[in-house]
């Protein structure tokens, strides 16, 4: 199955590089003790230094600008954010801080999801008459992707930088490859119906067995037209979006709270572990009634899918489904990417149609995106006008992005761009953070800086 392949990439990926690390902590220890005075003075000056630039007009603020908006629109349009692009960036060009960096990535890739979603709000599902947001997936996947994010942002202070590093590489190349493989096989499939439906436009041979020539092909069953109205409101399931809603709002709070606590003390343990229950509980009800509808067509003999997803709702797939979105979302809060850049090629792993696949995964994105945001501000992470500035311009990217592909899509009648679109983002974020990550190792081996594990509760 290949979200099995998948789940098997990521485990294989982390033991390969949690072994070397074990290696290379023990080796390191004896000296580190010896040091430990210095190192944890240059530890704390360096998570400590904030660097803020002023928002002043110049070539640094137009080339962010430039990178900030076709960074947002691919992003939104591939459903992985763009955040792999946005930290060097910002960190690079503008001159920001690592952290203060990831937190207003965090920032545009929240605006760019919600003119995202905005645009998908009115726009039809190309071949259903069925919302374009697959609400079905978004609750499966969003509980444990928001679970896993928090459990990630919390062991990012612990695993070395340069193991981080390792991972954002063969990772992000090996959902890359993935992505732009389905890509070249959607590519092949599409060129094929294309040319079938050329003949058909073309050539069309009535029932007498009469050649007519130049005849407007016409679709068998011509779909219904809706107003914008109409087509936002059959996109809008309220009670799924409630919900949706409500888990947000439980992950916030806990958030909230977890900060005045201090580490590693009794009820910070206590609000970790409440996420828990909350997260599998939604996952569980969703997982159920997606398993029971299955369960229903099934018997009754209906081979159409209960959502896009085109396995079938088996305990065993169900629970491979719990343990992707809690690997993914640990992976995406660990590396810094919010989980787009697991959840999108995972969606198209399990069958879903890219534009689907795109929307769900923006749609997701939005409430883990903005959890983050929100945490960030109350750490007063970012500085406010910058965020503003550089929200407004995703915000106009987001929507912006969605329209010229979607029309591209349908001009060109393939799909598969979506997917190219995807893997180029996520290959373009392996360079871009791969490079970066690599020099800073590099610098820090030249520094004799610790590069083991750091103590988890002294970290956070």
């Amino acid at each position: 199955m290949a979200t099995k392949g998948l789940l098997l990439y990521i485990l294989s990926t982390f033991s390969l590089a949690l072994s070397s690390v074990i290696v290379l902590t023990r080796y390191q220890q004896q000296q580190f003790h010896q040091n430990h005075n210095l190192l944890s003075l240059n530890y704390a000056l360096s998570n400590t230094q904030r660097v803020w630039p002023e928002l002043e007009f110049g070539w640094r603020i137009v080339v962010a600008s430039l990178i900030a908006f076709l960074g947002s629109a691919f992003g939104t349009v591939g459903g992985v954010g763009g955040g792999g692009i946005f930290v060097p960036m910002l960190t690079l060009i503008v001159g920001f801080d690592t952290k203060s960096a990831a937190a207003l990535s965090k920032c545009m890739i929240m605006a760019a999801s919600a003119s995202s979603v905005w645009y998908n709000l009115r726009v039809q599902h190309p071949s259903k008459d069925v919302p374009i947001l697959d609400y079905d997936l978004a609750l499966l996947f969003q509980p444990m992707l928001m679970l896993g994010i928090t459990i990630g942002v919390a062991l990012s202070v612990v695993f070395p930088y340069w193991l981080i590093t390792i991972l954002i590489i063969i990772l992000f190349i090996g959902t890359s490859s993935r992505s732009f493989c389905r890509g070249i096989m959607m590519w092949k499939e599409e060129t094929h119906l294309n040319k079938e439906l050329a003949k058909q436009r073309d050539t069309f041979v009535n029932s007498r067995g009469e050649l007519l020539i130049d005849t407007e092909y016409q679709p068998l069953s011509p779909r219904e037209e809706k107003s914008l109205m109409q087509i936002m409101c059959s996109n809008l399931k309220w009670k799924r979006l409630l919900l949706m809603v409500i888990v947000w709002v439980s992950f916030v709070l806990l958030q909230v709270l977890k900060n005045d606590v201090a580490a590693c003390t009794t009820w910070y343990w206590v609000l970790n572990l409440i996420q828990f229950p909350v997260a599998f509980g939604v996952f569980g009800y969703e997982a159920l009634k997606l398993y029971e509808e299955g369960k229903k067509r099934k018997i009754a003999g209906n081979t159409e899918s209960v959502c896009e997803a085109s396995i079938e709702f088996t305990p065993i797939t169900l629970s491979f489904c719990a343990l992707c979105g809690l690997l993914g979302g640990t992976v995406g809060g660990l590396l810094g990417s919010g989980g787009g850049f697991i959840l999108g090629p995972l969606l198209l792993e399990i069958g879903v149609i890219p534009q689907v696949a795109s929307a769900t995964a923006t749609f997701v994105m939005l409430f883990s995106s903005s959890l983050s945001v929100v945490e960030f501000y109350f750490l007063d992470r970012f500085p406010i006008t910058f965020a503003l500035y550089l929200m407004s311009v995703s915000l106009m990217a987001g929507f912006w992005g969605q329209y010229f592909v979607r029309k591209l899509v349908a001009f060109l009648r393939r799909a598969s761009l979506i997917v190219f679109i995807l893997s180029g983002v996520i290959f373009a974020s392996a360079l871009t953070m791969g490079v970066i990550g690599t020099e800073k190792s590099i610098q820090m081996i030249n520094n004799h800086e610790f590069m083991g594990f750091l103590d988890f509760c002294s970290s956070q």
